[in-house]
């Protein structure tokens, strides 16, 4: 397991700051044992939980162009068949998957092939659950055209306590299944739309892990 690029910078900051904190407790308030131990105790379990924010499990990709993976770890929140009228502008079949603060925030390819559509949209930060946030909340929307002419598009949305959203990758870049396309920082929610024809392969409820959950067949 490794850390994430976007959280080293934070990480060593934050360390400093509660490094500073625990220094001046102990400076101005030498007899106050029990407040010193607590105020560690705090900061160790604080410094723990941002910690994990930005880890990177590092694991097998075990690819496949008939298979869908999952872009997230999270949980499946919505199964749908839905109107995409961003790129696609077609019937599709969408799965939500929302990212909690806990869960692992790398987003992964689900499948493999050639960015033919990305776009940035700025927006309103509701919380990732409500209906309007996929239209409404700040997010980016990227399209995927694979070998055999299918194109998938994916969303990553912002919600109330993500504020930041990470993509890089370019329209005309060619990439695989399972590499790494974006970054939302403190969670929030991926959609994505298949064909009418894919099979899914979860329901709502599954917990999900990004880059290893079959979430449908092609």
């Amino acid at each position: 397991m490794t850390i994430h690029k976007e959280g080293r910078t934070l990480l060593f900051i934050l360390l400093l700051v509660l490094f500073g904190v625990n220094w001046a407790v102990g400076y101005f308030f030498p007899e106050a044992r029990l407040a010193q131990n607590i105020m560690i105790g705090v900061s160790i379990a604080f410094y723990l939980l941002i910690l994990q924010f930005f880890r990177i499990p590092v694991f097998q990709i075990n690819k496949n162009e008939k298979h869908v993976l999952a872009p997230a770890d999270g949980k499946v929140v919505v199964i749908e068949e839905t109107e995409e009228p961003e790129y696609l502008k077609s019937k599709r079949k969408q799965i939500s998957i929302f990212m909690s603060p806990i869960n692992v925030h790398v987003n992964r390819m689900p499948v493999s092939g050639t960015i033919s559509y990305s776009q940035y949209h700025p927006g309103k930060y509701l919380v990732a659950w409500h209906p309007k946030s996929s239209t409404e909340n700040e997010r980016t929307s990227i399209a995927v055209k694979m070998n055999t002419g299918t194109e998938i598009l994916f969303r990553q949305i912002a919600g109330a306590l993500a504020r930041r959203i990470k993509w890089y990758v370019k329209e005309g870049q060619s990439i695989q299944q399972g590499d790494e396309f974006g970054f939302i920082k403190f969670g929030s929610r991926v959609d994505i739309f298949l064909p009418l024809s894919a099979n899914v392969t979860v329901k709502v409820g599954d917990v999900t892990k990004g880059g290893k959950t079959v979430i449908a067949e092609l």
